[in-house]
C-alpha cells in the first residue's frame, strides 16, 4: 500500500537543517526582539538625539555645505553645524515644536484619511470576496509575483502600496493558507525596496532630475536633466524586481517563517478566509465593479482631457497636478463609494450609521499606530533640525570620494554610500539634495555622465528602504504586521526583509553594470553614459 503525502502535510512537517544564512537572520531576529517595544524604541532615538545634539555641538562638529551658493536651505557662511537641541533655544524648539512635529508628519494625514474609505470597503465586506474572487484559482507563484509587481507599479501614487497593497497582501496570503507576514513582506519589498522601478514616470522623477540638473551645472551651465532620464533602466529594472523580490519570498522569506499559528493574531481574522463566494456576494462585486468603473470615468475626466479640471493649473500637465497631489481624496472615494454599494446589496450596510461604524472601527485599529507616530514623528524631526543626518551624509561622502577611485569600479562604492546614507535621511529628494552637489560635479570631472550618475543613486535609496526606521511608513508597517503577530518586535521585520535588501542590491548593481558599462545602453531617452565637456 502506498501512502501519498498531500502538500499540507508536507507543510506541516518539521523543517529541515537550517542554512548559514537562516541561521544568520535568526541571530539579526533575535538581536532585534531584545530591543524595546518600537514605540519605547523611537522614544529613546528622540532623547539620543536631543543628547547627541548637545555633545556634538560643545565638540563644534560642522562641515562645508556642498550646495552652491543661492540654494535653499543654504547657510550664508556656507557651513553646515550641530544645533544644539540643549541649549535655551534648542528647549524652546522642543517644548513648542512637540504638537506640530506630530500632526505635520506626513504619514500620519495620509494613512488616516485613506483608511476611513477602506475601512467601509473592508467592513462591508468588499475586500474579502474581491480577494477571494481574484486568488481562487491563481497558483502560488502567480500570487507572489502579481503581489510584488502590483507593490512596484503603485509607486506612481506611493500612498496606494503603503496603506492599501501591503495589508492587502498580507490578507491575500492569509486566505490562501499561507503566512500573511510573507505576503506582507513581498508587497513592501515592492512598494519600498523597488521604490524606483516603475514601468511609468512617478512624482520622483521630476525631483531628482531638478536636483541632478542643478548639480551638473556646477560643472556645465547648459546641461539639461529631464524627468525621463532614467526611464528606460527603471522599466527594465520593474521585471527584475519582480523576479527577485518573488524568489526571495518563495525561497527565503516564508521558509523561515513556517505555517502561520492564527493565534499570534492581535485581532479578529475570520474575514480573510478564504471560501467560495455566494450568490449575494457575486452580485455585490457585479455592482461594486460597477461603482469602481463608474468613479473611475469621473477621475478620468477630471485629468484626462486637456480641459480635466485636476491637471496642473499652470502647465496643463498631469505632472505636479491637483490629481497627484491629492490622490490620498481619490483613495478615500475610490474605496468608501464601491464599499457601500458592496454593503448595501449583500445587506451588511443599510444606512449611513453602518458607514460611520465601519470607519469607526478602521480608526480604533490605528490606536497604535498613531502613539507611535509621535514618537517617531518627534526623533524625525529632532534629527533633521539638529543637521545630523545632513552632516553624516556629507562626511560619509567625502570618505568614499577621498578613495579616489576613477573606473567603473567607483559606482559600486557609491551605491553602497547611497543605500548607508538611505539609513540615516529617508527622504529620496532631500538624500539626494545633500550628496548630488558632491557626486554629480565629481563624476562628470570624472567622465561620466548625470543621469548614469542619478540611475546609480536610485538603486542605493531604494534597497535599504525596507530594513530603515527612518523610512515614514516603517511604523505603518509594523501596525500591520502586529495584526497577524501580536508580540511582534522590529527585529522580526528587519530580519524578514533583510533578504529583500541584500539580494536587490546584489541584482540590481549587476543590472547596472551590465546594462551601462557591458551593453553599454542608455538609462533614459536621449541620456548619455560618459560626458566629454
Amino acid at each position: 500500500m502506498t501512502t501519498t503525502t498531500s502538500p499540507s502535510d508536507q507543510q506541516d512537517s518539521p523543517p529541515g537543517r537550517k542554512t548559514a544564512f537562516t541561521r544568520f537572520l535568526d541571530v539579526v531576529e533575535w538581536l532585534g526582539n531584545l530591543l524595546p517595544h518600537p514605540i519605547t524604541l523611537f522614544a529613546l532615538f528622540a532623547v539620543g538625539v536631543v543628547i547627541l545634539s548637545g555633545i556634538a555641538s560643545y565638540f563644534g562638529l560642522s562641515v562645508a555645505d556642498p550646495r552652491p551658493v543661492g540654494a535653499a536651505g543654504r547657510d550664508p557662511d556656507g557651513v553646515i553645524e550641530v544645533f544644539n537641541l540643549l541649549s535655551g533655544d534648542g528647549l524652546r524648539m522642543i517644548v513648542t515644536g512637540l504638537v506640530n512635529n506630530f500632526t505635520g508628519f506626513a504619514p500620519l494625514g495620509t494613512v488616516l484619511v485613506a483608511l476611513l474609505g477602506v475601512g467601509i470597503a473592508e467592513h462591508s465586506g468588499l475586500l474579502s470576496a474581491a480577494v477571494r474572487g481574484l486568488v481562487l484559482q491563481a497558483s502560488k507563484r502567480t500570487v507572489t509575483v502579481i503581489v510584488v509587481f502590483a507593490g512596484i507599479i503603485s509607486n506612481t501614487a506611493s500612498e496606494l502600496g503603503y496603506v492599501v497593497l501591503i495589508p492587502l497582501a498580507a490578507m491575500i496570503f492569509h486566505s490562501l493558507g499561507r503566512h500573511p507576514l510573507a505576503g506582507l513582506a513581498a508587497a513592501f519589498a515592492g512598494v519600498s525596496g523597488g521604490y524606483s522601478a516603475n514601468l511609468l514616470l512617478g512624482t520622483v522623477d521630476p525631483l531628482l532630475s531638478g536636483i541632478t540638473e542643478s548639480a551638473a551645472h556646477m560643472i556645465d551651465p547648459t546641461y539639461s536633466v529631464g524627468p525621463e532620464v532614467n526611464w528606460f533602466f527603471m522599466i527594465v529594472s520593474t521585471f527584475l524586481i519582480t523576479i527577485v523580490g518573488s524568489w526571495v519570498t518563495m525561497a527565503i522569506v516564508e521558509p523561515k517563517l513556517g505555517k502561520y499559528d492564527p493565534n499570534e493574531a492581535s485581532v479578529d481574522l475570520s474575514q480573510d478566509k478564504l471560501g467560495t463566494l455566494t450568490d449575494d456576494e457575486k452580485r455585490g462585486l457585479k455592482y461594486a465593479g460597477l461603482a469602481v468603473l463608474a468613479v473611475s470615468a469621473v477621475f478620468a475626466l477630471t485629468v484626462v482631457p486637456e480641459w480635466g479640471v485636476l491637471r496642473n493649473p499652470e502647465t496643463g500637465l498631469v505632472a505636479g497636478s491637483p490629481f497627484l497631489k491629492g490622490i490620498v481624496s481619490l483613495i478615500l472615494v475610490f474605496f468608501a463609494i464601491p464599499g457601500f454599494v458592496y454593503g448595501k446589496v449583500v445587506g451588511t450596510m443599510k444606512n449611513d450609521r453602518d458607514v460611520i461604524d465601519a470607519m469607526a472601527k478602521s480608526m480604533n485599529s490605528m490606536g497604535m499606530y498613531i502613539v507611535l507616530v509621535f514618537f517617531a514623528a518627534q526623533f524625525v524631526a529632532f534629527f533633521k533640525v539638529t543637521n545630523l543626518g545632513t552632516i553624516f551624509a556629507v562626511l560619509g561622502a567625502d570618505a568614499l570620494q577621498s578613495i579616489g577611485l576613477t573606473g567603473p569600479l567607483l559606482f559600486l562604492f557609491f551605491i553602497m554610500m547611497c543605500g548607508f546614507v538611505n539609513l540615516m535621511l529617508g527622504s529620496a529628494s532631500a538624500q539626494w539634495a545633500v550628496t548630488a552637489p558632491i557626486f554629480v560635479p565629481m563624476l562628470m570631472l570624472l567622465g561620466y555622465a548625470p543621469e548614469v550618475i542619478q540611475a546609480a543613486y536610485r538603486i542605493g535609496d531604494s534597497v535599504t528602504n525596507v530594513i530603515t526606521p527612518m523610512m515614514s511608513y516603517f511604523g505603518l508597517i509594523i501596525t500591520f504586521a502586529a495584526r497577524y503577530k501580536k508580540d511582534l518586535g522590529m527585529g522580526t521585520l528587519i530580519a524578514t526583509m533583510i533578504p529583500y535588501s541584500i539580494f536587490f542590491f546584489v541584482g540590481w548593481t549587476a543590472l547596472f553594470y551590465i546594462w551601462v558599462f557591458a551593453l553599454g545602453l542608455p538609462v533614459g531617452p536621449g541620456a548619455a553614459t560618459y560626458y566629454g565637456g
